[in-house]
């Protein structure tokens, strides 16, 4: 008979991204329902020609607590992990663990593009003994995994999930079965992104990814809206703090919330057009793994891209995971805010869903003016939600291009 397994609490928190530099700043501009999204103020658009000029960028100053001798061999990507996964330590209390006992998982959708690109000009413009000593080390998907996991000694395993838009919340999935295998007693989880870049930028758009209202960008994501027209790039990362309950209770850790339950399946559909199949096996085997029946979910933090065909199609998944018990829901996308981290999105709304069981509040979906009528459950719509006392959960839905579906249940106890 096999031991009973560990329950994982999330004990820290860290994040970098377009509302904040920091948790703190973020959950409040989050509740204030703070756009995010701007033209971008370069000369991108002439220069290259490119269609949308806008996205969803880093907030001011949310890199100064890094050195410059430490930025310099950093891809974006990686300081942007650094500096978070250094406040979400902080935040856990720097737990004193045995280095074979820590472990981190950091996935990432695209890696150190920026390194990629930029060390390519340098070879066609310069020549190849100008390149960068330290471009292998900063372009690498791994990097920050690497790095955080050279910063906190930590042996037990250092992975890289590569999952696209689904990257983040399949680290935070790995993490969990680290404690619960009996790995680690600590691990370190999340996902970063920095492609805003002119490349990337055209990509997207060229495939009719991104909203192209370059007229009235502050309002261009709006999930669930009639009139949504597709996302807006954002970058960022988000870092959390998993910790097995033995553990965390020995040294009186401070608890969030508990990642009680996850849920991993992959559509073998199509690479870019979503499957409410494979959404929805994800969400329900979330919810067999935390023990969870469908009237205990009271927020979904959604994956929420502002495209005509995802939205509504996730929701319906939701609903047919659930068995149509919804009247207790309240949904959240908050891309709405943030625009769309890539790999670093599922960390992100991670760390939101956590925060919303913790303060027991909803945040908005920002910018709907007409709500889709085919949006078959309720949505925080422009204004924060309570969400009720006693126990309950909340879910947070990663899907990814290539049909990685992920789906962690986060509870209150």
């Amino acid at each position: 008979m096999s031991a009973p397994r560990s329950r994982v609490a999330v004990t820290g928190l860290g994040t970098v991204n377009p509302l904040g530099g920091d948790v703190g700043s973020t959950w409040e501009a989050a509740l204030a329902g703070t756009s995010t999204a701007r033209t971008l103020e370069n000369d991108w658009k002439e220069q290259y020609g490119l269609s949308v000029d806008f996205a969803c960028q880093l907030a001011p100053g949310a890199l100064e607590p890094l050195s410059r001798p430490e930025a310099k061999k950093l891809d974006p990507s990686g300081q942007y992990s650094m500096v978070a996964a250094r406040e979400a330590w902080a935040d856990a209390g720097a737990p004193e663990v045995e280095p074979t006992r820590l472990g981190v998982v950091v996935g990432t959708g695209i890696g150190g593009i920026w390194t990629t690109l930029d060390q390519w000009d340098v070879v066609r413009e310069r020549g190849a003994r100008r390149v960068n000593p330290f471009t292998v080390p900063m372009l690498m998907a791994n990097s920050s995994s690497a790095q955080i996991s050279m910063e906190l000694g930590a042996r037990a395993g250092a992975h890289t999930p590569v999952s696209a838009c689904a990257s983040g919340a399949e680290a935070v999935s790995l993490g969990m079965g680290m404690i619960r295998d009996g790995r680690a007693d600590v691990v370190v989880v999340g996902g970063t992104e920095a492609c805003i870049h002119p490349m990337t930028l055209a990509a997207f758009a060229n495939i009719r990814a991104l909203s192209g209202r370059v007229d009235d960008p502050e309002h261009a994501s709006r999930p669930y809206d009639v009139d949504r027209d597709g996302f807006v790039l954002g970058e960022g990362a988000a870092i959390l703090v998993l910790e097995s309950e033995e553990h965390a209770a020995a040294r009186g850790a401070r608890v969030y919330a508990y990642a009680a339950g996850r849920g991993m399946a992959s559509d073998a559909h199509h690479i870019s057009a979503p499957s409410a199949e494979g959404q929805a096996r994800a969400i329900r085997e979330s919810l067999e793994d935390a023990g969870l029946a469908a009237g205990d979910v009271a927020h979904v933090n959604s994956h929420g891209t502002s495209t005509p065909l995802g939205d509504i199609g996730e929701l319906n998944a939701v609903s047919d995971a659930l068995g149509g018990v919804t009247d207790q829901l309240v949904v959240t996308s908050t891309k709405s805010m943030t625009g769309h981290l890539m790999g670093g999105a599922g960390a992100l709304e991670s760390i939101f869903a956590t925060l919303a069981a913790h303060h027991r509040t909803a945040p908005p979906t920002i910018n709907i003016e007409t709500l889709d009528p085919e949006t078959p459950m309720a949505i925080a719509q422009n204004t924060p939600v309570s969400l009720p006392e006693g126990d309950f959960a909340v879910l947070n839905n990663a899907f990814g291009f290539g049909g990685h579906d992920i789906a962690v249940a986060f509870t209150t106890a």
